[in-house]
């Protein structure tokens, strides 16, 4: 299978810088290169209403869009679980 290709907003590279742990940033940065190979890995949801999907990475949630015909996926937003739905 091909993988696919990981486009990020803008601000939701801004999100990724305003972490402050450096562990939880490079956790993410791996999740998100996981997803090109996988765009829909176990333990994602799909967010009702919405053609985004989300994958947790610790306390911060990982909301993204899966384009399948253009074979490319593109990174939303980036926050803490409790903040990140609004």
């Amino acid at each position: 299978m091909a993988d696919y290709d990981v486009y990020i907003k803008p601000s939701a590279l801004k999100e990724l810088d305003a972490i402050g742990s450096k562990k939880a940033r490079q956790r993410m940065v791996q999740t998100i290169r996981a997803l090109a190979e996988d765009p829909r890995p176990n333990g994602c949801r799909k967010l009702s209403g919405k053609d985004k999907y989300r994958i947790r990475c610790g306390d911060y949630r990982i909301v993204y869009a899966v384009q399948d015909v253009d074979m490319s996926l593109t990174v939303v937003k980036i926050g803490h679980r409790r903040e990140v739905y609004r």
